[in-house]
């Protein structure tokens, strides 16, 4: 780190970290879908076969999503297991934000998309203005971390909204539903491999695993009758959550995703 960034640090007060975020690799996109199907699956499981309600749900998540999110960013450097745990809680906290607009309020999909959609452009201005940088290669500040974790939240709950409102236009079935967002991941590559902004294709790629993993999930659980595998909610959760178990264990022993030095990195 320099002496101008070291000043400019201290003069807005925030604590300078080790990057608070694992490398952009294969296992990163790995496990963000493992982590979202596992947000719609243990989200449903939750609220339909325990009984417990949607909104009560929601309020049980969020509780917990602030407890973890206060573990993670108490912390100065990236631990696998404590980021992955996060994003495991925020991607069932913004499910159930989405399934309370649309099933408690009876709020359109279309409509809970551009809400979202504005929300997240929101939030990305700010961050922005403030931080001059979009990039999770520079969360090395409590702020930027502050404006990530913010924006991961609004992402979950759009490509909930943005996935679901699809698959009624579409009237596709679990199996079929999965083949538009990885046709979307794929284009959003080419852009990338083409020469595309690197910030702009990470998040456009971030939202749309939102449905990639939840019709995947839908796919795995739903009964066979509605062209699905028949795992049902909770083997879903189970199979996925010990994927994530066994992915984290290895990322926390090669440390193959750790961002050493994010000041010499110009990557998204």
């Amino acid at each position: 780190m320099t002496d101008s960034t070291r000043t400019a640090r201290r003069a807005t007060g925030a604590r300078t970290l080790l990057n608070k975020v694992p490398e952009v690799t294969v296992w990163f996109w790995v496990i963000k879908i493992l982590c979202t199907t596992v947000g719609e699956s243990l989200a449903d499981w939750i609220n339909e076969q325990l009984g417990v309600g949607l909104v009560n749900t929601a309020l049980l998540f969020t509780a917990i999503f602030a407890g973890v999110l206060i573990i993670q960013m108490r912390l100065t450097r990236y631990v696998p297991a404590a980021y992955w745990l996060a994003v495991v809680v925020v991607s069932v906290t913004g499910t159930l934000y989405t399934d309370i607009l649309t099933d408690q309020l009876g709020v359109p999909l279309w409509i809970s998309t551009l809400v979202f959609s504005v929300l997240l452009a929101g939030v990305f201005a700010v961050w922005y203005v403030r931080e001059r940088t979009l990039s999770i290669h520079s969360i090395t500040t409590t702020p930027r971390e502050g404006f990530y974790w913010l924006a991961v939240l609004v992402t979950f709950a759009l490509g909930t909204a943005t996935g679901d409102w699809t698959l009624d236009l579409t009237g596709w079935g679990p199996g079929l539903s999965v083949l538009l967002p990885l046709s979307l991941i794929a284009v959003v590559v080419v852009m990338w491999r083409s020469g595309a902004d690197a910030v702009l294709a990470f998040w456009l790629a971030y939202i749309l695993t939102r449905p990639l993993g939840a019709n995947l999930g839908d796919w795995l659980a739903a009964d066979k009758a509605e062209q699905g595998l028949g795992l049902g909610t909770f083997m879903t959760s189970v199979v996925f959550l010990l994927a994530i178990l066994a992915t984290v264990a290895y990322l926390t022993v090669s440390r193959v995703d750790v961002i050493e030095d994010a000041n010499e990195s110009v990557r998204a």
